[in-house]
């Protein structure tokens, strides 16, 4: 009886321990807003933004984009690889120069997760305004897995609610599960526990989604949705893939 209790125990527990561990790809711009033509400078990394850490090592990105006014560009020749924590994460420059809504996204190389035995791709997506254009910002970039705003993804005050419909091969995903963090930098942000690490949000039959901001900062949300094919992990084995769709938005404090 007492191991069955211990096994009970250390089950809770190791589930306990799970919770607040959700991988974020982060991609963050310097600015959301554009007033006039800028450099925009991208902070490119894989880690768990509450915690701030730890950070995950990054193969080259499959793909890193731009969609502005229907035509997407092709980034990856300005990732340029840089160390946190001892692991490879990227940085990037790109200079705005034209009005209208800029989303940038990126397609990560596959992560292995030896801790879930799965295999983890983030598509992962933020939207800039140039000079206060507002012309595409809830146009899809046609990813695998995609949160589509139903909220101007950028110009938000602090406590606005954020709403987005996730959709999996183009189509609205029922009951979606998603996750929710905050850009906790320099960890000003204190954790009571760990259900408040990442915040756990459910779509609605159409997929749609809903989430009040309670600072002013980055958020990001991630729709996760197991892959219908596997992949090959690093150890040889055929393993589940994790795909994630996920968007970064900014809220600023009303003063």
């Amino acid at each position: 009886m007492k191991f069955k209790v211990l096994g009970i125990f250390l089950g809770i527990f190791l589930g306990w321990a799970g919770v607040g561990q959700a991988h974020f790809l982060v991609l963050l711009p310097s600015d959301e807003l554009v007033a006039q033509p800028q450099v925009l400078r991208f902070d490119i990394l894989f880690t768990h933004p509450m915690e701030q850490g730890p950070v995950m090592e990054m193969a080259l990105p499959v793909q890193f984009a731009v969609v502005k006014g229907g035509k997407q560009q092709d980034l990856r020749s300005l990732l340029q690889p840089i160390k946190l924590q001892g692991k490879t994460a990227y940085a990037a420059q790109y200079s705005v120069q034209k009005p209208g809504d800029h989303i940038f996204f990126m397609e990560p190389a596959p992560y292995w997760e030896p801790a879930e035995q799965k295999m983890i791709v983030h598509y992962t997506k933020v939207v800039v305004d140039s000079m206060g254009a507002a012309d595409s910002w809830a146009q899809p970039v046609d990813l695998p897995v995609e949160i589509e705003p139903l909220v101007r993804p950028y110009g938000l005050w602090t406590g606005n609610l954020f709403q987005g419909i996730v959709r999996y091969k183009g189509k609205p995903l029922s009951h979606a599960e998603v996750e929710v963090e905050y850009y906790n930098k320099g960890r000003k942000v204190a954790i009571p526990g760990d259900p408040f690490v990442t915040q756990v949000v459910r779509a609605d039959a159409n997929g749609v989604f809903s989430y009040a901001m309670p600072k002013a900062g980055w958020w990001g949300f991630a729709a996760l949705v197991e892959g219908e094919e596997q992949m090959t992990a690093p150890t040889g084995k055929k393993v589940p893939v994790e795909l994630g769709g996920l968007i970064w938005v900014r809220t600023r404090e009303m003063k």
